[in-house]
């Protein structure tokens, strides 16, 4: 019996020494360090980038619409095909309005010899000889007079018979005479009633003039030529048909640059500025732009202001309609305080929190407000100081005061041993 007590009391013992190290053994798991990654809080530049969904339209579109009402003769492009400013795309009947051209190009030049008749070979040939001749007649009177004095002189001298004076005076009444009729000529070509023949004749050319130049116009309008270079994305008219006035007959857009219209919230588009360099996103990669519109009005539906980028297209993989993602750098923060976004951590009491390390390797946790984020890089504008250590690996689930133990981080792997 004695034996027996022994025995279990020695079991006993070796059960609650077992109990004792298994306690220990947890309490040392309990208290053992946890390992971390950290960096140290930095400051430098980091970009405000304003990131939007957008909708991609061509710079530039054109609907091609006819200014007369006929139906269509030749369409000569389609639906894809590149077309040049000033081709020709569309040409319509117009048959009646070359016949009226023609109709007006004749009164125009009959207009035209009209005037001709009176104002050059009437008036400006006829008015250069009866000067001519006015002139003649004023010498030969001059000429006439001195004659029949000088002859009136001798006679009263008694040098030279009445007969030779008679003579000199039927020469002058001649030589005036013919002064009258060529004074008379002049003065007719010079009259009032000439002058306004010939406005009536200008004015009669000018007027036939307008109305030939506007059956030119009209019937330019029959060849329907493009406004812009770029591609036919639509074509809905066809020979023979008679399209409706100021129906569109063909839509061309301008590809080789694209424009991602995105609606910005108002308090960050207030931030934005025509010409800052951006970004659109694709489904074959990033392509660089400039923002070229800020609009000055606010859309009361949805509180955002719309933002233009533009961007080059020259191989045209950016589609017309389809969404796209716009990165738009608003601007540069300098000297602000930054940490790696795989150090911001999600609050149980909301917000976020970063884990700072202090030099006795226990982690603090501290309330942060979050800035500007651009990729890996986050501006803390308040709870960290430059040069704090803060946990960037390990830090979920860390306890506020625990205790850590640093570990460096791996060195990448080379690329050439890859």
């Amino acid at each position: 019996m004695r034996i027996r007590l022994e025995t279990a009391f020695a079991g006993v013992c070796l059960i609650l020494l077992a109990g004792c190290g298994g306690a220990k053994k947890e309490a040392a798991e309990v208290e053992a360090p946890t390992p971390v990654q950290v960096e140290a809080v930095r400051k430098g530049p980091i970009d405000h980038v304003i990131t939007a969904d957008a909708v991609l339209y061509p710079v530039n579109q054109a609907n091609v619409t006819a200014k007369i009402s006929s139906p269509v003769k030749r369409v000569l492009v389609n639906r894809g095909d590149h077309v040049k400013a000033g081709q020709l795309v569309i040409e319509l009947e117009a048959a009646d309005l070359a016949a009226t051209e023609n109709e007006s190009k004749s009164l125009y030049e009959q207009a035209q010899s009209a005037l001709q008749t009176v104002t050059g070979a009437t008036v400006v040939e006829d008015k250069g000889r009866a000067q001519a001749d006015l002139d003649s007649a004023q010498k030969v009177l001059d000429t006439a007079k001195k004659v029949y004095n000088s002859r009136v002189d001798l006679q009263k001298q008694g040098a030279l018979a009445q007969r030779q004076v008679d003579e000199a005076y039927v020469t002058l009444v001649q030589a005036q005479n013919a002064y009258d009729v060529a004074k008379r000529h002049l003065d007719t070509l010079n009259s009032v009633g000439q002058r306004e023949q010939i406005r009536a004749a200008q004015a009669n050319v000018e007027a036939t003039k307008a109305h030939f130049e506007n059956s030119t116009v009209q019937l330019s309008y029959g060849k329907i030529d493009s406004p812009i270079s770029g591609i036919v994305a639509d074509r809905p008219v066809y020979p023979g048909e008679m399209p409706a006035s100021g129906t569109p007959l063909m839509t061309i857009i301008d590809v080789s640059s694209v424009v991602a219209r995105a609606n910005v919230p108002v308090k960050e588009a207030s931030a934005i500025q025509v010409g800052r360099p951006a970004t659109i996103t694709g489904p074959d990669g990033d392509i660089a732009g400039k923002v070229t519109v800020v609009s000055p009005a606010v859309n009361p539906n949805t509180t955002t202001v719309e933002v233009w980028v533009e961007a080059p297209n020259p191989e045209g993989k950016l589609k017309p309609g389809g969404t796209v993602r716009v990165a738009i750098k608003a601007e540069t923060l300098q000297d602000v305080t930054l940490v790696s976004s795989s150090a911001i951590l999600n609050s149980d009491e909301g917000g976020q929190i970063v884990m700072v390390v202090t030099p006795d390797n226990v982690a603090h946790e501290h309330k942060v407000s979050i800035g500007v984020r651009q990729g890996i890089n986050v501006e803390i504008v308040s709870g960290v100081n430059e040069g704090d250590k803060v946990v960037t690996v390990g830090g979920l689930g860390l306890d506020d005061g625990a205790k850590v133990i640093v570990k460096e981080a791996p060195p990448e792997e080379d690329e050439d041993e890859k």
